[in-house]
């Protein structure tokens, strides 16, 4: 059975993420060689990964040598770390989709996917979530919605999978901050 996962932030190559952001590891190559043993522990082959930007903060060679070793499909929704990615063809072939933004649906439920946090989002008040990254765990939300940084440092350094979201996202209310579900379109 396919399962899908989501992730952000794993900055891959990227030392100085360590210290920012208080990271548990020894350097770099400590960092990439846990979050991928982390993301193995997880992800199968044949899983669906939506990686939700900050993927890599390296050269393409070393990205390309770590893709090769991250199981599942990855979608990649650009973040802006992810300059090696824009600039390289070869980069960009190995994720089954590059965007700035997506939108899906996984057994009913309508997922938004940006880098950055939305204070509303498409269907928002109909209880669409919204999956983002770039804050490190470090954002403070002004009100209750279904919103969740998928991040690895504010989710121990894995990748969730729908049902861990989905958990989460059921304890929280549908906040309606606009007219949009107020009404019917």
């Amino acid at each position: 059975m396919q399962t899908s996962w989501f992730t952000s932030d794993t900055h891959f190559g990227h030392e100085n993420v360590i210290k920012y952001s208080n990271r548990p590891f020894r350097d770099k190559w400590d960092m990439d060689d846990g979050i991928i043993e982390n993301w193995n522990s997880k992800v199968k082959p044949g899983d669906i990964v939506y990686h939700v930007g900050d993927v890599f903060f390296c050269s393409q060679d070393r990205a390309l040598s770590i893709l090769d070793r991250l199981n599942g499909q990855i979608f990649l929704i650009m973040g802006n770390h992810d300059k090696t990615i824009r600039k390289s063809s070869a980069l960009r072939g190995r994720f089954i989709k590059v965007c700035d933004y997506h939108e899906v649906t996984i057994e009913g439920q309508k997922i938004v996917l940006c880098h950055y946090p939305m204070m509303t989002w498409n269907q928002s008040g109909r209880g669409s979530w919204m999956l983002h990254g770039h804050c490190h765990g470090n954002l403070t939300y002004p009100y209750e919605a279904k919103i969740h940084d998928v991040g690895v440092d504010p989710n121990k350094y894995v990748p969730m999978s729908f049902d861990d979201i989905k958990k989460i996202m059921d304890k929280k209310a549908i906040s309606v901050v606009d007219h949009h579900g107020r009404h019917e379109d």
